[in-house]
């Protein structure tokens, strides 16, 4: 869910007083160990500005002053980094068979995490025990003593891009889902920002935003799982996410592959998901929802039925995986899910398909990044916590 901002006049000096410490802190979080002087000079502002705006972050405890650096003839300053000892984001991911959770420091640093195995079951049903598992992971000590600045839920299926709904999550048989709605009854006391994002949207969102020092213009995540998607966002003032006039942006699992296909549970036929995703392959080898699929198949390599599923389960990623170049064109392609822990045989023919046919229509000798994230588990969680932090920084409200 986008954020709106608020339009304020020219010249409210509360305002440019805000921006400014917006800007200092977004200068800080991407380039850690930075001196009062270089921000000044990074951020074209006075020393002035920064000088008082600094000290207002030091203050309310979104910065910690270092070490002194070394001059170069005028008065040495100290390095700032962000506090990680004072606030905390909470994220957390709604998957087709379970429910992951994180508390992060401000530079995306885990405090605590929670993956609570789950058999498909009613939106209602399953906010409910979201919530209990939040109030659980607030209780615990490493959360004692901070302030909580929000709460990001990543799900499983397109977002309205005007209004925190879930449109549909086909795995889970969800449509027109407000789920922040049927989550806050049963978390009363919890305060700070509430969004709601799609899982693969909110992952390359924390992939970009919780990123240092050399930082790509744009980036496309992947997530392969028990359905296939991607979330694509570039820029850094925040990243901006691409989302489409519905939400579709990077619904990838349904492009059509093939013509006439197999049905897919969006009801179309074909879909890239009936190829490579979860469920087509325990459909395929015969593996019940409530097994765990990667370990029902890890002992299962050996089988002639299980390498071919998986090498055409491959074939079809690595098919996406190119598309996605062509369409997007991204500085950087992040894999992950929990597909990407069968290992070598589906992985072997994607990237082996990816990198024989990205450079063909260019002819150039440039490789796009792509990379792969063994444990992906909190990738979404975490990146719905950025989310709320960037909220936080860039919104309208007040730091606090």
């Amino acid at each position: 869910m986008s954020t709106s901002f608020q339009p304020h006049r020219a010249g409210d000096l509360h305002f440019l007083k805000r921006l400014n410490r917006s800007a200092i802190l977004e200068q800080i979080r991407r380039t850690p160990g930075l001196t009062r002087a270089d921000i000044a000079t990074q951020a074209q502002l006075t020393k002035a500005t920064v000088g008082g705006g600094v000290q207002s972050l030091l203050k309310q405890g979104w910065l910690r002053e270092g070490e002194l650096q070394k001059s170069n003839g005028g008065r040495p300053g100290r390095s700032l980094y962000l506090n990680d000892q004072h606030y905390a984001m909470l994220g957390a991911e709604v998957g087709v068979h379970g429910l992951r959770l994180v508390a992060c420091t401000l530079s995306g640093e885990l405090l605590a995490s929670h993956h609570e195995h789950l058999v498909p079951t009613t939106p209602e049903v399953t906010a409910e025990l979201l919530a209990e598992l939040l109030q659980t992971l607030m209780a615990s000590p490493v959360f004692a003593g901070r302030h909580c600045l929000g709460l990001g839920i990543a799900l499983p299926g397109p977002i309205d891009p005007t209004t925190p709904v879930l449109r549909r999550a086909p795995n889970l048989g969800w449509r027109d889902i407000r789920f922040l709605e049927l989550l806050s009854p049963h978390l009363p006391q919890m305060t700070g920002v509430w969004i709601m994002d799609n899982e693969a949207k909110s992952a390359a969102f924390g992939e970009l935003y919780f990123r240092t020092g050399q930082i790509p213009d744009s980036l496309v995540y992947v997530s392969a799982g028990t359905g296939i998607g991607s979330g694509m966002v570039e820029g850094s003032h925040p990243p901006l996410i691409s989302r489409g006039l519905q939400g579709l942006a990077g619904e990838i699992g349904h492009t059509v592959l093939q013509p006439g296909g197999l049905y897919c549970h969006c009801g179309n036929r074909g879909c890239a998901e009936t190829l490579v995703s979860g469920w087509s392959i325990r459909a395929a080898l015969g593996i019940a929802e409530e097994e765990n699929l990667i370990e029902a198949i890890l002992p299962r390599l050996h089988e002639e039925q299980v390498q071919l599923t998986l090498r055409r389960a491959g074939e079809a990623l690595g098919t996406l995986l190119l598309n996605l170049h062509h369409t997007q064109n991204p500085s950087e392609i992040v894999l992950g899910g929990s597909l990407v822990q069968l290992g070598a045989p589906l992985l072997d023919p994607a990237l082996a398909f990816f990198n024989a046919h990205q450079n063909r229509l260019l002819g150039t000798r440039h490789q796009v990044p792509l990379r792969v994230i063994e444990d992906s588990t909190f990738i979404a969680a975490r990146g719905a916590a950025a989310q709320v932090l960037a909220s936080v920084i860039h919104g309208p409200s007040d730091l606090i």
